[in-house]
């Protein structure tokens, strides 16, 4: 069949009906046999991925889908074996039976579409930080790669690292006592207060806007604004700073903290400009969450900072020590920790830890466990069901950017805001005409 006349809608309820038995079977390769594999996004983060991918003994690189195709051109370079495609849809409907794993490092939008189409087809994914652009999505991908047993991992590479795993641990043997507060921020800026354009350009030879906007709205084409980066600004295919930083920032206390689901997230900051269509910068976010057996109380306060926001001086003045552009503060009833990002943790005051001995942690290959994991040996430790719900919770801060100055409730279970209608309706959204995905 051609994809080129096959509707979005037709294209799903087709492959899965063509391969009902793939999403829901469990399988091993053995470490000799060669893993097939293919790549959503050819260049950036989507080349970097690819590549570590390619470097796991009995890789092979099958195909990209790439929307531009001044951006394939590196990966026809250096896998000029591989097929490259300007549809995603194309490449899972000729592509099918001929790989066994995906990663989906597409702007934020596309995400979950895609990884939950390729998941469907019984692939094992890895996807891209954030791992969705909405907190519906996060939930329904982790729930689906649980349901059929599907090997996952969110691109969060630095959560494999030395310096985070090993802070993770430090507070898990009680290096800083309960954790009493967090604080943690970025100083990046991936907002935009201005007006958008009121112009449109003439949309490259070859490349695919009506693809690239995909289940998000199709606007006029303007260059620059969007493709490519600039997306990360905008409303309805970014998530921010924090949806681009707060994955990987805020991992390590995350897992430290052994957090789940927040009682209630407030935005301290500037809502997003109306008329924008941008996220606005400098965020402020308090979240409330359930304590844990890691923390002193039955609640802990984590709040975030984005922009030109950083912690207070009251804070500084506590933990006595020059903060890093980006990281996390933990205070504990023993000692306090600094995470600087990327780097050793911090653990204060000084003298106190003076002989104190660090826990024998090793640094992981983020992409080969991945790969392995698909083979049967070891798991994934940012898979889908630890992933998602570090998702879902920073997602919810960016729902909280737009209702500054009100504490929002959140009921997990029901994936909506006891208390406030119109911040629900920002959890799950809907998709273009034509666009509809079987399963979210």
């Amino acid at each position: 069949m051609k994809t080129t006349s096959l509707s979005r809608r037709q294209f799903l309820t087709t492959t899965a009906l063509a391969f009902p038995y793939v999403a829901t079977r469990s399988w091993a390769k053995s470490p000799n046999d060669t893993v097939r594999h293919v790549s959503f996004g050819a260049n950036g983060m989507a080349f970097a991925d690819l590549n570590a991918i390619s470097k796991v003994s009995n890789v092979e690189m099958v195909a990209a889908a790439e929307i531009d195709p001044a951006r394939a051109v590196r990966f026809q370079k250096a896998f000029p074996k591989a097929k490259v495609y300007s549809d995603w849809r194309e490449l899972l409907d000729k592509e099918a039976k001929n790989f066994d794993t995906a990663n989906v490092s597409t702007p934020d939008h596309m995400h979950a579409p895609i990884g939950m189409s390729a998941m469907q087809l019984g692939k094992h994914v890895y996807g891209q930080k954030p791992l969705t652009h909405d907190v519906y999505e996060s939930r329904r991908l982790a729930e689906y790669a649980a349901e059929n047993k599907l090997v996952t991992q969110m691109g969060i590479q630095v959560h494999s690292s030395h310096a985070y795993r090993e802070a993770v641990e430090l507070v898990h043997q009680g290096a800083i006592g309960k954790v009493t507060e967090v604080h943690t921020w970025s100083n990046k800026k991936w907002g935009d207060s201005n007006q958008r354009p009121e112009r449109e350009d003439a949309v490259p030879a070859g490349f695919n806007w009506d693809a690239w906007c995909g289940v998000a709205p199709k606007p006029d084409f303007i260059k620059g604004y969007y493709h490519p980066g600039q997306w990360r600004k905008r409303l309805d295919y970014g998530t921010g700073t924090f949806g681009d930083m707060g994955c990987h920032i805020y991992d390590p206390m995350y897992g430290a903290v052994g957090l789940t689901a927040p009682l209630s997230v407030r935005s301290e900051g500037a809502a997003p400009v109306p008329g924008a269509h941008s996220w606005n910068v400098n965020a402020k976010i308090h979240y409330v969450y359930p304590g844990t057996k890691y923390t002193a109380g039955k609640t802990i306060n984590v709040t975030w900072y984005d922009g030109n926001q950083r912690p207070s001086a009251d804070v500084q003045k506590r933990i006595g020590h020059k903060l890093p552009g980006q990281g996390s503060v933990l205070f504990g009833t023993k000692g306090h920790m600094i995470i600087p990002h990327v780097g050793k943790a911090i653990l204060l005051p000084k003298e106190k830890y003076t002989d104190f001995k660090r826990p024998a942690i090793e640094a992981v290959n983020h992409w080969a466990s991945f790969i392995n994991a698909t083979r049967g040996e070891g798991k994934t430790s940012a898979h889908f069901g630890y992933s998602g719900p570090l998702t879902e919770a920073i997602l919810l801060g960016g729902i909280a950017t737009r209702f500054p100055k009100q504490t929002l409730k959140w009921n997990a279970k029901k994936l909506a805001f006891s208390n406030h209608e119109k911040a629900t309706t920002f959890v799950r959204r809907d998709y273009r005409k034509g666009w509809e995905v079987k399963g979210l």
